[in-house]
């Protein structure tokens, strides 16, 4: 079984290449959606937090505070790092068990999404990692038609993400997304059949 390391940035298409895998017998595990789950089932990841940030970022019924954690790590690095630290061990050592499980169950992938996946030391459980990248102005219409914001607020949010390039240039491969979402979709069958041929011979 092969782990694929899913990256990109923001409005690229990374959902629609997770779908094919899916479809072709894969998992996939959302780095981001771990991260959520932790949040509610991790007692030991939730003690950490408190242990460095305070009781107050989780309220009564133990949900984050997210705009009280926000305050505290935006801004400073050293605590934005410490969090990252707390939070990215939790994520892989659940992303080890559900790589675990779906070589038991004998698929023939699985795919790890993270925008972060490079930074966050998770790129090192994956045998090959996959840039989805895409033209800045299609990315930015894509975010404003996906959540409803602002032309202003997708183009801030774009810009605050390493470019297209910086991904392409640490991935083993590259789905560039410039037509059509069934054209990005055949690209993606190909890539991952060749993908998983590769590393089972």
């Amino acid at each position: 079984m092969v782990v694929i390391g899913i990256t990109g940035p923001t409005g690229a298409g990374k959902t629609t290449v997770l779908n094919v895998l899916a479809d072709m017998g894969g998992a996939v595990a959302d780095c981001d959606a771990v991260y959520h789950e932790l949040l509610l089932t991790s007692v030991p990841m939730r003690n950490e937090l408190k242990a460095r940030f305070g009781t107050e970022i989780f309220d009564e019924n133990e949900h984050l505070r997210r705009q009280e954690l926000g305050a505290i790590v935006f801004g400073d690095r050293s605590a934005l790092a410490d969090l990252n630290t707390i939070t990215h061990r939790h994520i892989i050592a659940e992303l080890e068990r559900m790589i675990t499980q779906a070589r038991a169950e004998g698929r023939p992938a699985i795919a790890l999404d993270a925008i972060a996946l490079l930074e966050s030391g998770a790129g090192g459980l994956c045998g090959v990692t996959v840039a989805v990248t895409a033209p800045e102005e299609v990315r930015v219409r894509r975010i404003m038609a996906r959540e409803g914001i602002s032309e202003e607020y997708a183009r801030s949010r774009v810009a605050a993400q390493n470019p297209s390039s910086w991904f392409e240039e640490r991935c083993t491969y590259t789905l560039r997304n410039d037509g059509d979402r069934e054209t990005l979709a055949a690209q993606a069958r190909a890539l991952f059949a060749h993908i998983i041929v590769k590393e089972d011979t």
